[in-house]
């Protein structure tokens, strides 16, 4: 199952002048993402460096997506940040209990940079969190920092009064 997705700041105001366009692909139990951002030059994009897996990515530009189970309570948030570093956690319930999901010791993924366009692509098999014949509901997400410093928030939808990634009504996608 394929789907494209293309992201909407939460606010006109701060954001930068940029498009966030990709597409999300499940085949089997492989999972393929690819995030396409147009305008790069108008946001702060640190130098690739040896992937870590970090806290607290989504404080600076970085690539997110939600993988919850149909009918289930629980979720995973894979971070991913053009500097390479990355992080999974799982929730059992809305922004309740976070670990970090051990069943990831790494995520390679690649990161290319073009003229004014910055393109992130993960390939993962996700056979040690989720079933093959589950479904999924997935919502997709990016955090920006401006060269002023500014974060905007970027998602599939909005649906509450401030930006936030975990609602389930904004996972739009099913694979």
């Amino acid at each position: 199952m394929k789907a494209s997705f293309s992201l909407i700041p939460f606010t006109t105001d701060t954001a930068p002048a940029i498009k966030i366009t990709g597409e999300i692909e499940r085949q089997q139990n492989q999972l393929t993402i690819e995030y396409n951002l147009q305008g790069q030059a108008k946001i702060i994009i640190p130098q690739i460096n040896t992937p870590t897996r970090k806290f607290g990515l989504w404080e600076h530009t970085c690539c997110e997506f939600f993988l919850s189970l149909q009918d289930s309570t629980q979720y995973w948030e894979f971070n991913l940040c053009f500097t390479g570093d990355w992080n999974v956690y799982h929730f059992l319930n809305y922004r309740q209990n976070l670990v970090e999901a051990t069943a990831f010791n790494s995520l390679p993924f690649q990161v290319l940079r073009r003229n004014d366009n910055l393109q992130l692509k993960l390939e993962v098999n996700l056979n040690q969190i989720i079933a093959p014949e589950q479904n999924l509901e997935v919502g997709v997400a990016t955090v920006v920092e401006d060269r002023a410093k500014q974060l905007s928030y970027w998602a599939l939808a909005h649906s509450a009064p401030e930006a936030d990634f975990h609602l389930r009504d904004n996972y739009l996608l099913k694979l």
